[in-house]
């Protein structure tokens, strides 16, 4: 497993057409969260906002989330259709990033890590 400092790194790792859907997904999760820091994480981008909010990965076939095992079991009816285990998504390299349901996975994730805050 190789050792990135930066999602930079991480991201320029990848062949080119990989590494513009995984920018792309950098840019708009920060959109999405822009109060959240940026870090590599287990060895994959991570945004972090109160703690590990959401990770994300590039794959030969699939681009992976993790937003941790409560989001995939919460929301799983709206992930059918995607390959899922306890704690991590994945969408299809050759097909368009669901960002509606990203948005609400991260949505989730936030109300989640704010939650934390206030015990």
């Amino acid at each position: 497993m190789e050792k990135y400092n930066t999602i930079d790194e991480y991201i320029a790792s990848f062949p080119v057409e990989t590494q513009k859907i995984l920018q792309q997904l950098r840019e708009d999760l920060q959109e999405m969260v822009p109060e959240a820091k940026q870090k590599i994480s287990y060895a994959i981008p991570t945004f972090t906002l109160n703690g590990n909010l959401i990770h994300f990965a590039g794959y030969k076939n699939h681009i992976g989330l993790y937003p941790g095992g409560k989001a995939v079991e919460v929301l799983a009816d709206d992930l059918k259709g995607y390959h899922t285990s306890k704690g991590t998504v994945q969408f299809p390299i050759d097909k368009p990033l669901p960002m509606d349901l990203i948005k609400k996975i991260v949505d989730f994730c936030v109300v989640q890590n704010l939650a934390k805050q206030k015990k």
